[in-house]
């Protein structure tokens, strides 16, 4: 009688990308550990090192050390090609490394990558990631010698390498800077608060790099025709624009009065715009209202968009359960969007998502406070900022303790890679789909 044969287990695409992401932070913090990483030529400790690590690849920009001062530019040049994989994704960028050597991908790296960037379907992924590597590269290239002026002027020839690490970095959303100087560390951007080209440029890389992959082939394809563009597109472009121009105006109105005309219209539309996670600020946030600072923790925890650089429970989420409120008040059976029926399956989804967020949200912030004896809403804030991946702060991160930090590397973890994939890739199999209890109602609201 012969042994029975025992089937080898594959990877499902979900636990490809949860291990692809956890080995490339690991990775990148122990390069960040290195004496040639900081500019003391000291050993990083590793607590310290894998925050940074997490904040970059996961696209965050919450930080323990201030970037410019205390890594060196090896390190530096760590962080930004952190921050670059963890835009792109770690599987887009493994794949692009197989196919530059010649490499076939199989059906199942397909399909993985096709989960990485939330493609509609396998057919013409390769294509796809083909656009969107030389799309990055282009807007990455003309950001960068747009600012490049400035920065040359202001920094000498260090502004060249400020000028690339900042496109990568807003286009990434990943809210990194380099602005930080002995005495004034944790600047952000506020030295150009006043700077149009500075902000505007900022501003549409952050806004290119979060609106999604597919939505970019649909204005590259179509162009002004917005009719011809598929439901996801229209829902993503409408929904962002919404969400930066009515936050805008409340900035305006309600925040920054002791600014000029100029710089509080510039103000007002940048700190809108990054809490599509981002992270740069111009502005002091600390001294907003207790209005903008609720509005910023909504922003942020809706974040940017799927298929995008950007992290958060994405517009569309937000967007579905608008549409199915809407419905409901309308006495419909189903939620509809630009002429089209949305799925039921998806308001489960987007429903999930949202509920997820929340809780990871409040949870966090729970723990902070009780920890470090901190006003919840100042922790509220910080554990938005980093499940959403934006990394804008009200200036405790640094001070936070051990527990703490471990708190926000788990949120920023699951922010970046999506919680529904940690469960998927943790719980194989596609349940009964064949079998229903009995139904029994139950009154809500």
């Amino acid at each position: 009688m012969g042994n029975p044969i025992k089937k080898r287990k594959r990877m499902t695409p979900f636990q490809k990308i949860l291990l692809g992401f956890i080995g490339v932070i690991v990775l990148g913090a122990l390069i960040l550990m290195l004496p040639i990483s900081s500019q003391s030529g000291a050993v990083t400790p590793f607590d310290q090192a894998l925050f940074t690590s997490t904040s970059a690849v996961c696209v965050t920009g919450l930080i323990v050390q201030d970037t410019a001062t205390y890594w060196s530019g090896f390190g530096q040049a760590v962080i930004l090609i952190l921050i670059q994989i963890g835009g792109l994704g770690v599987i887009t960028m493994m794949s692009t490394a197989m196919m530059l050597v010649g490499k076939r991908l199989s059906f199942s790296q397909r399909t993985t990558m096709q989960n990485a960037i939330s493609a509609p379907n396998i057919g013409g992924i390769v294509r796809l990631t083909k656009f969107v590597l030389k799309g990055t590269a282009l807007v990455e290239l003309i950001g960068a010698v747009i600012m490049m002026p400035v920065f040359i002027i202001d920094h000498g020839a260090r502004g060249i390498w400020m000028a690339v690490f900042h496109s990568v970095s807003a286009f990434c959303n990943a809210g990194f800077d380099l602005m930080g100087k002995p005495g004034q560390k944790f600047a952000s951007m506020t030295y150009y608060s006043s700077h149009p080209l500075i902000n505007i440029v900022l501003m549409l890389l952050i806004i290119v790099g979060g609106i999604g992959f597919l939505t970019w082939k649909d204005v590259v394809t179509y162009k002004f025709r917005f009719k011809r563009y598929r439901m996801q597109s229209k829902v993503i472009l409408i929904t962002s624009a919404v969400l930066i121009a009515v936050p805008a105006v409340i900035f305006f109105l309600y925040d920054f009065a002791q600014l000029p005309l100029g710089e509080r219209i510039l103000g007002s539309l940048f700190q809108s715009v990054t809490t599509r996670t981002a992270g740069f600020n111009t502005l002091d946030l600390t001294s907003m209202t207790a209005i903008g600072q609720a509005i910023f923790i909504v922003l942020m925890l809706i974040g940017g968009s799927p298929g995008s650089t950007a992290g958060g429970m994405k517009t569309t989420t937000v967007a579905v359960l608008v549409a199915n409120a809407v419905s409901i008040f309308r006495r419909k059976e189903d939620p509809e969007c630009f002429g089209r029926r949305i799925d039921a399956g998806v308001v489960k989804v987007a429903s999930t998502v949202f509920l997820m967020y929340i809780t990871l949200c409040f949870a966090g912030a729970a723990v902070i406070c009780s920890v470090e004896k901190l006003p919840a809403g100042v922790c509220l804030f910080e554990t938005a900022s980093a499940v959403g991946t934006v990394g804008l702060t009200l200036g405790i991160t640094p001070q936070l303790g051990l527990i703490s930090h471990i708190i926000l590397i788990l949120l920023m973890f699951l922010g970046r890679v999506g919680g529904l994939t940690v469960i998927y890739a943790a719980v194989t199999g596609s349940g009964d789909k064949m079998s229903k209890l009995p139904a029994e109602q139950i009154t809500v609201g």
